[in-house]
Formats: C-alpha cells, sequence, structure tokens
C-alpha cells in the first residue's frame, strides 16, 4: 500500500523523521521513517500520515482498512443529512390581475413550504420598462404576502430587460 486518496501510507511515506503515534493514542515520540515502519510491521498494522504539514510530520499506526472504512461510513452519513435547494422559479407581469397574482403567490408558497427557494421574475415587455416601479410593487408584495414563511434572500433587482427578487423559507433554529 503507498499512496491513498489523500492519506500517505506506509512506503508512500517521504519525510525521513516522523512524530509516531501507537495504536493507543500513546506519543512514541520522533522516530525515523525506518523503525516507525518496523513498529508498525511488528504490531501487523500500517503507518499512515496523519498531518504532513507539521514539523515533523505525525504518522499513526493504525489498521489503514479499518479507517478508510470508518471515513466513507461518515462521509456517507453526512450526505444523507444534508438537504439539496432547488431554485423554483415564479414568472410575474407589471400589469398582474389579482386572481393570476393569487395563483402564481399559491405556487410559491408551496414551493417554499417544500423547503425549496423561489425566483419570483418580471419580464418587461416594449414600454412598461419605463415604469419599473409598477414591477417592483408587485414583487414586494408577493415578498410580503410569503413574509411569514420566507425570508427575501434578494432584493428586486433589475438585469437586462426583467426584474426578480430571491426568497428562501425561514429556518426553524
Amino acid at each position: 500500500m503507498t499512496i491513498a486518496k489523500d492519506n500517505m501510507v506506509n512506503d508512500g511515506i517521504r519525510a525521513r523523521e516522523l512524530r509516531l503515534i501507537a495504536v493507543d493514542g500513546e506519543q512514541l515520540g520522533v522516530k525515523s521513517k525506518v523503525e516507525a515502519l518496523r513498529i508498525a510491521q511488528e504490531a501487523n498494522l500500517d503507518l499512515v500520515l496523519v498531518s504532513p504539514n507539521a514539523k515533523p510530520p505525525v504518522a499513526k499506526i493504525m489498521d489503514y482498512g479499518k479507517f478508510r472504512f470508518e471515513q466513507q461510513k461518515k462521509e456517507r452519513e453526512a450526505r444523507k443529512k444534508q438537504k439539496v435547494i432547488n431554485v423554483k422559479e415564479v414568472r410575474l407581469s407589471p400589469t398582474i390581475d389579482v386572481n393570476d397574482f393569487n395563483t402564481k403567490l399559491r405556487n410559491a408558497r408551496k414551493f417554499l413550504e417544500k423547503g425549496d427557494k423561489v425566483k419570483a421574475s418580471i419580464r418587461f415587455k416594449g414600454r412598461a420598462i419605463t415604469h419599473k416601479e409598477i414591477g417592483q410593487n408587485v414583487l414586494n408584495r408577493l415578498a410580503d404576502e410569503t413574509n411569514d414563511i420566507s425570508v427575501v434572500e434578494q432584493k428586486a433587482k433589475m438585469d437586462g430587460r426583467s426584474m426578480f427578487i430571491m426568497l428562501a423559507p425561514k429556518t426553524d433554529k
């Protein structure tokens, strides 16, 4: 066994001197690489470099296969616990009617309750771009209607001919 994913093992260790830690966590002091390898082989275990940037580098005597398995198990647990957040888009228009607005509001609330972020956007067509404040009022109204379950992550902002606002679900901590 030489070089693993991110740990140097046994003969893959290049340092001449190592601070050696035994299996039980006891410090054995600074030893040469050859002596440390001999001690590890006598214990029928591997010599693993745990802190390569220290002066001198720190190596530990352990069962590398078991150590790697435990690391992978922890990574799997961490992946299970992480939450994937999607960004859903709700498109509005500056001259949106009340019922249409309520439909878009219902969709936005549904996305926020599921834990997704919502990007509400307004596309200005023709001369409507001269009245940006009308579009901004519509976006602010949407943010106000959802403020019990959401937080404004990014205020209303122009991007070309469209204006958008980002809403994120409130986290209960």
